[in-house]
This record gives structure tokens, C-alpha cells and sequence, in this order.
């Protein structure tokens, strides 16, 4: 089993176990707050991505470097963020956050934006990152949706990913985009997290627009009520799919797990409710290099543990543990 800590008894189910802790657990020491130092980079395309930098993290030739993607909607200062960067802190790593486009509280200019299969993007990050660290060991992890693109790039890069990096890992990853889409569309789930989501891509998407007028049917994007019906719209044509099951065919990790040539790390818990247990591979469906850790408890990106009201710094501790030792 992973050695991650035992959710508490007072924080029973999955639902709770994702809720609780990305507003209330601990993410790092109380009265030493994270901060960050936002560097600014010009893509190839003219656009521009923000990253976040650990502020005063080691700078000296061979100190150990942590990249991590965040989730849809995320950012530096998400609970998991924060929890990552507070372990780097404590085993003085550089931590690095690089924001999706549109992600990092300004409007990006080109007329796209971001998606879980954005492996191109995530290559030119770690290619971007890794050219202003010192020299050290480069890891990259990925929350949700980063986690996906994350693996997806690892595919993509095959051989040449061990170059840009010593090992990867994924938390709680949509790894089968169909499976994971259609379980955000129902029950409570549709009316917990779909409406959370939408209340700030569907602004961002209108604010595309009026930067790039005729990308899509305003109306029609108002008026969609969940993921599926988002991404018609807006992500798959943005991004060169034809439709949404076109985009969550073409961008899942799942498929092409066996072809990741580095390590790396897959941890998904089965009480997660964005990504249903069911859906989750199988060591007879992944390569030597891939790991699979799939807990009973966790929840989305959850993780607790302790006493009330729980803290969250268990899970770097184990990912990170995991990631050294594959280096």
C-alpha cells in the first residue's frame, strides 16, 4: 500500500474528503506563510505564461527542483500548491508553479487557452523552468488536469522525456477523460462542482471572445449547464478537436500508459468523485516504468489526515518520497 497517512474518522467519504481539506486543512506551517516570486515568459506563439517561484528557495548549484502543474481552475495558492511548496520549503528544493493560460489572474492574449491534453505546453514549461534551475535533479508533478497533460507529455517525449526530467507523477488524474467527464455531470456532483467551475470558465471564455470576436456562439456557451457541453463550445474547437469525445478520446493518459519510458508515479483514490474507481488501469495495462498507487480514501485531491481540522502536508510527503527515490 502507498504510504500515505489514514483519512480520519471524523472525515468519512469521499465527497467530505475532497471538500474539507481544499478549504480547511492545513497546507503548511501556521504563521509562515508561502510566497512566491512571479517570473513572466513570452511563448512561442507571442503570448505569455506566468510561473511562481518559491520565494527563497535554494539557488545553489544541485539543489533538487519541484514542478507542479495545477488542476482546472488552479493556481499557486490551491491548497495543493501550497502543500508541495511547504515540503520544498522545509528540504530546501526550488519549487516552481507554472500557470495554465488564463490561470494566473490576468487574461491571456492568444486565441486559445488550456485543456488536459495540453502536453505541447507542458514541454515548453519544463523545457522553460528547467533552463533558469541551477542544475539539480528536475521532478514534475501534476494535480488533475495537470496531471493528465503531464503524462501526456511524458508519452509524447518518449525516450527524450529523461532528458528534461528524473521522474513524474500524477494525483488524482483524469486519466480517462470519458469516465471522468460524465461522473462531473451527474448526481451531486453536477450540482457541486460543475456550477463551481463553470462560475469562472464561462467569464473567461466571454472575455476570450470579446479579445477574439466569432470564436464560438456566446449564447450558446451562456447557456450551457456542465463540462461536456463547455468543452463542445469552447475547448475542443479552441484546441484542434473536433468535438468533445474527440477531446477526451485524443487527450487521455490511460491509453498510452505502457509507452512512458521514465518513472512514474499514478495516484488516484478510489473514492475519488470526479474519477471513478472502475476506470482506473490495472498493472497488467501500464509499462515497467509506471507505478500505481489507488488508496480506498482520499478523495479529489484530498488527503487529510490528523486530528481536526486536518492537514494536508501527507501527501507531498509520501509523492515526494516516491519521487526522490526514483531519481
Amino acid at each position: 500500500m502507498p504510504p500515505l497517512d489514514p483519512a480520519p474518522i471524523w472525515l468519512p467519504g469521499g465527497q467530505a474528503q475532497t471538500v474539507w481539506p481544499a478549504l480547511f486543512s492545513r497546507r503548511h506551517d501556521p504563521g509562515q506563510p508561502i510566497a512566491y516570486r512571479r517570473v513572466r515568459h513570452t511563448t512561442p506563439d507571442g503570448d505569455f505564461v506566468d510561473i511562481d517561484w518559491l520565494d527563497g528557495a535554494p539557488v545553489r548549484d544541485g539543489a533538487g527542483l519541484l514542478v507542479l502543474f495545477h488542476g482546472l481552475e488552479g493556481s499557486s495558492r490551491s491548497h495543493y500548491a501550497l502543500a508541495f511548496a511547504d515540503w520544498a520549503r522545509h528540504h530546501d528544493w526550488a519549487c516552481a508553479v507554472p500557470h495554465f493560460r488564463g490561470c494566473s489572474g490576468e487574461m491571456n492574449l492568444a486565441p486559445r487557452a488550456y485543456h488536459s491534453g495540453d502536453h505541447a505546453e507542458v514541454g515548453w514549461m519544463l523545457d522553460t523552468v528547467r533552463r533558469s534551475h541551477g542544475g539539480g535533479p528536475v521532478v514534475a508533478v501534476g494535480v488533475s488536469l495537470g496531471g493528465n497533460a503531464l503524462l501526456r507529455w511524458a508519452q509524447e517525449a518518449g525516450s527524450q522525456a529523461g532528458r528534461v526530467v528524473r521522474a513524474v507523477a500524477s494525483v488524482c488524474s483524469p486519466i480517462d477523460l470519458a469516465a471522468a467527464g460524465h461522473a462531473i455531470g451527474r448526481g451531486l456532483n453536477r450540482h457541486l462542482y460543475t456550477p463551481m467551475f463553470l462560475r469562472t470558465m464561462k467569464p473567461k471564455a466571454l472575455a476570450k471572445l470579446a479579445q477574439h470576436p466569432g470564436l464560438f456562439d456566446a449564447d450558446r456557451l451562456r447557456q450551457a449547464r456542465d463540462l461536456y457541453a463547455f468543452d463542445n463550445l469552447f475547448t475542443a474547437p479552441l484546441h484542434g478537436y473536433r468535438d468533445t469525445e474527440d477531446y477526451w478520446r485524443r487527450a487521455s493518459a490511460k491509453p498510452r500508459l505502457a509507452e512512458i519510458c521514465i518513472p512514474a508515479l499514478v495516484l488516484n483514490a478510489r473514492n475519488d468523485p470526479f474519477v471513478p474507481a472502475g476506470c482506473l488501469p490495472t498493472v497488467h495495462a501500464v509499462g515497467r516504468h509506471v507505478t500505481l498507487w489507488q488508496p480506498d480514501h482520499g478523495g479529489h485531491v484530498g488527503f487529510a489526515s490528523g486530528a481536526w481540522p486536518g492537514d494536508v502536508r501527507g501527501l507531498p510527503r509520501a509523492v515526494m518520497g516516491w519521487l526522490q527515490a526514483a531519481c
